[in-house]
This record gives structure tokens, sequence and C-alpha cells, in this order.
């Protein structure tokens, strides 16, 4: 049988979900410019890979995390996801803003958190794992206990690494940018010519977007 980050990259890039785009790099949240961009809400489109997502994070919830009490997704990016997973398993749902809300009732935490809660922190895609740790520190100032992350996607930057184990989170993917790197190359996605200029931007996401200023296009 094949691996589950395997059988991600073959239905990312069977529903056109993987875009390549070297000399129109993309603009991320981070601020970083990346030649390469994985659209991970397209899969909420695709009954086949909507199942086989939300069927894959909740097995890597109760293998890796155990009973846990509740999900809490990132807002925004992650909020549908964490709804079919928390639903498939049965499970209370939250979400976490960045920060609290400027009206209304004000909320950072929006559902009911309950105190002693043990939850499991779940993200779309992993970046930098600043959010995660930014959710898992508003988690634990409600009065929740944090069991790890589970995510659909992580590029598996250094940096996502160092703030993961500097906030003392586990983290566990479905699929990683390796895996969909090879695979996209060994079905014509990408040439061998791609995956250097990839390489390249992998090991250094931010310098790179500042070489590249002369080939991006707003």
């Amino acid at each position: 049988m094949k691996k589950l980050d395997i059988m991600l990259a073959e239905k990312m890039l069977g529903i056109d979900a993987v875009k390549y785009q070297p000399t129109a790099p993309f603009l991320w949240g981070t601020g970083w410019y990346s030649p390469i961009y994985i659209d991970n809400l397209a899969v909420l489109s695709n009954t086949q890979a909507r199942n086989f997502v939300k069927t894959e994070l909740s097995s890597l919830i109760i293998e890796q995390f155990g009973q846990a009490d509740v999900i809490a997704a990132v807002a925004t990016g992650a909020i549908a996801h964490g709804v079919l997973v928390a639903d498939n398993l049965g499970l209370p749902f939250v979400y976490v803003r960045p920060r609290p809300k400027d009206h209304g009732l004000e909320n950072q935490i929006e559902g009911g958190l309950k105190p002693g809660a043990k939850a499991v922190i779940l993200e779309s895609t992993v970046y930098t794992g600043a959010n995660s740790a930014r959710a898992a520190q508003t988690i634990e100032a409600a009065g929740g206990e944090v069991l790890g992350v589970v995510a659909m996607f992580n590029y598996d930057f250094q940096v996502a690494a160092k703030t993961l184990k500097k906030s003392r989170l586990g983290c566990v993917s479905v699929g990683n940018y390796d895996t969909l790197v090879r695979v996209a190359m060994s079905k014509g996605f990408l040439s061998e010519a791609d995956v250097a200029l990839l390489n390249g931007w992998h090991s250094d996401p931010e310098g790179w977007a500042a070489e590249n200023q002369g080939n991006i296009v707003d």
C-alpha cells in the first residue's frame, strides 16, 4: 500500500491544486515569495480528496495523540478541515483567531473550550510554525491543554521545526514538501531544473525572494 504522503501528493496533483510559477511567484502571508503554491482548500470541492484528508487527519490524531477532548483549528484556513475532522471523530470543535475580535464578544477562541480540555491543534498548512505556537499559547491561557499539532501539509521549513520545538509542540502531517516535489517530478509535472530551483528556494525562502525581486510579477 502506498504511503499517505504519496497518496496525498497524487491527489493534489490530480485536482490541479499544485501551482508552479517561478517567473511570477506567489506572495504568502509570511511576506515570502514562493515559486510553488499548494492550494489545500481545493480538496474541499473534491469529494474523494476531501474524504481522504478527513479520514487520514482523524487517524493521525488518534494514533499520535490518543483521546482528545476538542479539535482546535487555526483560523481561517483550517476551519473547514477542522469541522470535518471533529465531526468524524464525534468531538467538539473550536477555532482560534490570531487575535481577539474587535467587535461583538471580542473572542479569540470561537466555541466552547472547557477548562482542562485536551486539544489537538489542526492546521491546513504549516509554514513557519508561528500560527500553531500562537494558537497553543491562546488555548493554554484559556485553561486548555495542548496535545500537539496535526496538519494536512507541512512545508518542512527549518524555521517551523525550530518554532515548534521551542513551543514543545509535536507535529504530524498527512503530506509534506519533499514527497510532493518527488511525486510531481515522477509524473512530469516538474523537470529536474524545476526541482533544483525549488530546492534552492526551500533552503532559504526569505533570501530567495530578496534575490529574485527582478523576476517577481505583481
